[in-house]
């Protein structure tokens, strides 16, 4: 039991040390992530479209 108390005691120790990102930059971060994603999402969706004609093209005559 002792074991396990001084795992959380540590944990908790350590978890004061960290320093974490202000309010204003977890949205930033976050708005980051999500335009990426959606730009990523856009630029393959093209790139499917592009080779799908493509390719169709090709096999088709």
């Amino acid at each position: 039991m002792e074991k396990i108390i001084n795992y959380f005691r540590s944990s908790w120790a350590e978890m004061k040390k960290v320093s974490w990102p202000t309010r204003k930059q977890t949205i930033n971060y976050s708005l980051m992530v999500i335009g990426l994603s959606v730009g990523f999402a856009i630029f393959f969706s093209v790139l499917d479209y592009i080779f799908n004609w493509g390719f169709t093209s090709i096999f088709t005559q």
